[in-house]
């Protein structure tokens, strides 16, 4: 495994938009989590294998989470974001279990995290 890398973060408007990417060579099931000040880490969005894709109540609709196998890249695109949506944004991996498969928006089923990148939604 190489380490995780997150990148794409940023400052948007209400109903902007933002693509976080994270250099993934080696992860298995993988997923982007935030945390925002004060508050616990959060699951947004996880993938396993074949293309299984699992989201966060608060963002289905608006965020989409894909890889590209090709580039070893774990993207997420974010659109119509908002205030709430502000907060440091974390790669992370876990090893496919069925476990993971049943709760992988917890945090605690991740055990390989990337730095972040901020990501700020305000008028």
């Amino acid at each position: 495994q190489v380490p995780l890398v997150e990148s794409g973060g940023g400052s948007v408007q209400p109903g902007g938009s933002l693509r976080l990417s994270c250099a993934a060579s080696g992860h298995d099931c993988m997923g982007w989590f935030r945390q925002a000040p004060g508050k616990e880490r959060e699951g947004v969005a996880t993938s396993g294998r074949s293309s299984d894709t699992f989201y966060a109540d608060s963002v289905k609709g608006r965020f989409t989470i894909s890889r590209d196998t090709a580039r070893n890249t774990l993207y997420l695109q974010m659109n119509n974001l908002k205030p709430e949506d502000t907060g440091m944004y974390y790669c992370a991996s876990a090893t496919c279990t069925a476990r993971w498969y049943i709760s992988s928006l917890n945090p605690r089923e991740s055990d390989t995290w990337g730095q972040g990148t901020q990501v700020t939604v305000s008028a």
